[in-house]
């Protein structure tokens, strides 16, 4: 029971990370400067991952030093800018419909890299997820460009990695989240920061009004936001955090009709029904893994482990810790179209 109700207050805080980045669209249309995607994917990340340098005090070691860029490159540096780049592509909420084949994505790369078998339920939960994201989000029609498409998967891909190789590398011993959410962020805003100034040119001049809007991005969506979601992965399977990734969306249009006066139409509330039926489907594990003794999930096949989502005694950076634990569709397709 303690096992249970602790697994789904993890569940409902790592959910606060798609929750709040589903209020991208929101600041960024209200708040911020227009036009500038990558000036605002670096003030998102870089102050925020300098602020945690300075509150940690902890630099990475040895091989972190090229894990933290790894990772701050597939969860922030590349996926930030492949992001915009298919926003800007492709007609309507198309790129969110690639974002939301995440969960699709993790499940293959968690079979390759975490031992973690998808089962059909994970599949078809997948696929209901990205069609009920479609219904709230895809508009327009057009044709389709072909670097957006590629971007837009390799975003979605980008962040699925980022979410696998974290669960699979774990954290170093003594070292917590909020101390890697500061190594990610700090070498993916670092890595956006060129890209930014070469293709947009200088920062723009900032009143106050866009000052708080930078503030909330890089201290609420994005520091405490991040280290929900790698906290998140640390303690549960990496499918079951990807799940949480159709919240992102889900959000953003509730906030859009609440704050902004967007109609909602039968179709979009089907669609955010469907999305959020996935989002919790997703978090469902089998009867028997709350029984099981550890004792006896010891003598289980990894791959059957991970399937049960139970949790092990055990150390780090051993292959039973792997088999425990990315999309996220942080930034809502009209921010970054405006």
């Amino acid at each position: 029971m303690k096992r249970t109700q602790s697994r789904m207050a993890t569940v409902a805080l790592t959910a606060l990370a798609p929750i709040s980045w589903g209020s991208t669209y929101v600041v960024t249309t209200e708040f911020l400067p227009a036009d500038r995607p990558l000036f605002t994917g670096m003030m998102r990340a870089l102050p925020a991952g300098l602020a945690l340098l300075l509150v940690t005090r902890r630099l990475p070691r040895g091989e972190w030093w090229w894990k933290a860029v790894v990772l701050g490159a597939l969860n922030i540096g590349a996926f930030f800018p492949l992001l915009f780049l298919a926003a800007y592509r492709l007609p309507g909420g198309m790129a969110a419909v690639i974002g939301s084949l995440g969960p699709l994505w993790v499940a293959g790369l968690a079979a390759l890299f975490l031992g973690e078998r998808p089962s059909l339920r994970t599949l078809l939960t997948g696929i209901a997820a990205a069609l009920g994201v479609s219904l709230v989000v895809l508009r327009a029609t057009g044709a389709l460009d072909t670097v957006g498409v590629i971007a837009g998967v390799a975003s979605s891909a980008s962040m699925a990695a980022g979410t696998v190789f974290t669960k699979r590398w774990g954290r170093p011993e003594g070292v917590g989240p909020l101390v890697l959410t500061g190594w990610q962020l700090t070498a993916g805003g670092l890595l956006i920061a060129p890209v930014a100034f070469l293709i947009e040119g200088a920062p723009p001049a900032l009143d106050g009004r866009n000052l708080a809007g930078y503030l909330y991005l890089a201290l609420v969506n994005t520091a405490v936001a991040y280290w929900l979601w790698f906290r998140g992965i640390g303690r549960l399977t990496a499918t079951s955090v990807t799940f949480l990734g159709p919240l992102s969306p889900l959000t953003a249009a509730v906030l859009g009709w609440a704050a902004l006066g967007q109609a909602l139409t039968p179709l979009q509330l089907a669609g955010m029904a469907i999305a959020f039926g996935a989002t919790l489907a997703g978090q469902y594990t089998p009867r028997v893994a709350k029984a099981a003794k550890p004792e006896l999930a010891a003598e289980l096949k990894p791959e059957l482990k991970a399937e049960l989502a139970v949790d092990l005694p055990v150390g780090p950076f051993t292959s039973t810790e792997q088999i425990g634990q990315k999309d996220s569709m942080d930034v809502m397709v009209p921010a970054v179209r405006r």
